[in-house]
């Protein structure tokens, strides 16, 4: 049987930042598929710092409490400091993990690193205020006007991603926010 140090004990007993983001920035999951845990990180960005990290795992007691460890090391970090998390770190701030437990280290910074490159991605995608295109037509536009030239769809700007979306949808089709508030 494993033996864990009571830091590992105890962020499995009382993981924090459990749960999902509502409009995350950046989603990351990874998985092994030979011992079966899954873990999703979700991160909201303010700046360039991990403003929240919550995640969702499914597996063993390590792989929760490395969750748990991986969101508090990243809160507050800048986005290049949350990618130089290493699983040794995660390993050593836990007080070490028991050889045939170090993968889960591995998939708590994978998770980790997934949802910032998501986040990036993301950012990279997005349309300039210059040229954008109709969410349904893919007419593409010199500036957003209130309907598409193309097809005349109402269109708007989805206040959480800034993607142009139709504009009486209920959630943005790219990050599943409630447009309510873009609706005017």
């Amino acid at each position: 049987m494993a033996v864990y140090s009571e830091k590992v004990m105890d962020h499995f007993s009382n993981p924090r930042n459990v749960g999902e983001i509502e409009s995350p920035d950046g989603v990351g999951t990874v998985g092994n598929p030979v011992c079966g845990d899954l873990m999703s990180f979700y991160i909201k960005v303010e700046g360039d710092r991990s403003a929240d990290v919550k995640f969702k795992t499914f597996g063993c007691g390590a792989a929760i409490a490395v969750s748990s460890m991986v969101s508090e090391m990243a809160i507050g970090k800048t986005l290049d400091e949350a990618m130089k998390i290493t699983n040794k770190d995660v390993a050593d701030e836990l007080g070490g993990l028991p050889s045939q437990k170090m993968h889960c280290s591995n998939l708590g910074a994978e998770a980790l690193h997934a949802a910032i490159e998501n986040y990036r991605e993301r950012q990279s995608e997005k349309p300039s205020q210059e040229h954008v295109a109709c969410p349904l037509c893919d007419e593409e536009m010199k500036e957003l006007c209130p309907s598409c030239t193309g097809c005349g769809a109402d269109l708007a700007v989805c206040p959480e991603c800034g993607e142009v979306v139709e504009k009486y949808a209920q959630a943005c089709a790219y990050c599943h926010a409630s447009l309510e508030s873009a609706k005017g």
